[in-house]
């Protein structure tokens, strides 16, 4: 008679806990909180949009350089707000690891470019992503996923930091987590005000980030910075 060894059981219970993760990650109020399995980006409405806002300002959509500019456009969009479509159980991809591991994991200066939602302009820059492990770690290569997830779709700078900390928190349950993200604004270089250098730092910090000043001063000064009160 067969019997299940210790080996077949690690793998029985491997599984069972990616089943319930995957299961967790595509249900509705997942997707929900985190604003994720939006309809597919309709192309058709784009491009008369955009043909119409050519007109509006006084162009010739019908011109050798704007003929195909409505298509363009189009597909531009789907890519830049591809983050409301993603599926979170595929970007996460068994990529979870049991560890004994519970010091700092920091993954930083990852570049990120995204879309204000007040004028649809480009607002890009860096994210510094650090957590503490309780028992598991995530693939190196997700961090910077997670962020784009988070930055290709209309965006506000302060909401996105605090919605990539919450998603690692929710994936992960960590001892804490701590984004910090630097942006610069388009709306503000190119239109209204016109300043070319200022930038933007917004940070969320959860758990030991936010309860212990130590370990939020050791990940600020990985990041060259003078620890503050951050905690937005």
């Amino acid at each position: 008679m067969y019997t299940k060894n210790s080996t077949d059981l690690h793998f029985h219970n491997e599984a069972d806990a990616q089943t319930e993760m995957d299961m967790k990650l595509q249900s509705a109020d997942f997707m929900k909180i985190f604003e994720l399995g939006l309809p597919p980006v309709d192309h058709e409405a784009i491009e008369h949009a955009t043909t119409e806002i050519l007109t509006a300002v006084g162009e010739d959509p019908q011109r050798d350089g704007l003929l195909n500019t409505p298509h363009r456009v189009a597909k531009m969009y789907e890519e830049l707000l591809s983050g409301y479509r993603t599926d979170p159980a595929k970007l996460i991809n068994n990529a979870l690891f049991d560890v004994e591991y519970d010091d700092m994991v920091i993954v930083r200066d990852i570049e990120f470019s995204s879309l204000c939602e007040h004028h649809m302009l480009p607002f890009l820059g860096h994210a510094h992503v650090a957590y503490i492990p309780r028992g598991k770690v995530i693939g190196l290569s997700k961090i910077p996923r997670i962020v784009d997830m988070f930055a290709k779709r209309l965006q506000v700078q302060e909401r996105m930091t605090r919605q990539i900390a919450n998603f690692i928190n929710e994936v992960l349950d960590p001892r804490g987590v701590a984004v910090v993200v630097d942006g610069k604004h388009m709306c503000g270089m190119m239109r209204g005000v016109e300043k070319h250098d200022p930038s933007m730092t917004t940070s969320a910090m959860i758990g030991a980030f936010r309860e212990n000043t130590s370990t939020r001063h050791e990940f600020m000064s990985h990041l060259g910075r003078v620890p503050g009160n951050f905690g937005v």
